[in-house]
């Protein structure tokens, strides 16, 4: 996998102060994407034990709430084994002290629920360790300046654990 980008001090994509890591790689080409760039799955730097490293460090400052994953898409299925490595390690190091958000073109309970759980591999530990989904292509005739942590009006801010616990969406809605 590569990524793009790691911001160490980001406030745009969820709450509080966060790391954010852009992944490479999107299949789904939506219309208006602010980073186009990142839908090539070459693009950026290779995703290592140094880029994990540096991500935990980062994580160690008491006002970092959590990382927020994006990109391209971090569901695609070729990104999803390397970001399960670094999920597991943050769980490992700070429980559930530090908040994981992930941005996602795939929908929720077509796509997630639907198959990608049952016919991926790692879909299913990797939704374990996600807190917030924002799932939904970006829809450029749906944009919407107002919403926040999102984009356009058809996507969903889910909260992972509950909706999978009760069986329908839970959205938050802080």
């Amino acid at each position: 996998m590569n990524y793009c980008e790691l911001k160490n001090f980001d406030v745009a994509n969820g709450p509080g102060v966060r790391v954010s890591l852009f992944v490479s790689g999107c299949t789904h080409h939506c219309e208006g994407c602010f980073q186009p760039e990142t839908w090539d799955f070459n693009y950026g730097k290779p995703f290592t034990e140094e880029t994990i490293e540096e991500i935990i460090e980062y994580l160690k400052l008491d006002y970092i709430k959590g990382i927020t994953l994006l990109g391209g898409d971090p569901l695609e299925k070729s990104n999803q084994g390397p970001l399960l490595k670094l999920l597991r390690r943050i769980r490992e190091e700070f429980g559930e002290t530090k908040d994981v958000w992930c941005f996602t073109g795939y929908e929720f309970e077509k796509d997630i629920i639907g198959y990608m759980m049952d016919e991926w591999e790692d879909t299913k530990e990797l939704m374990s360790y996600i807190d917030i989904l924002v799932d939904g292509e970006f829809e450029l005739a749906k944009k919407d300046l107002m919403l926040k942590f999102k984009g356009s009006s058809n996507q969903k801010t889910i909260k992972v654990k509950e909706s999978l616990a009760s069986n329908k969406i839970i959205l938050w809605d802080e």
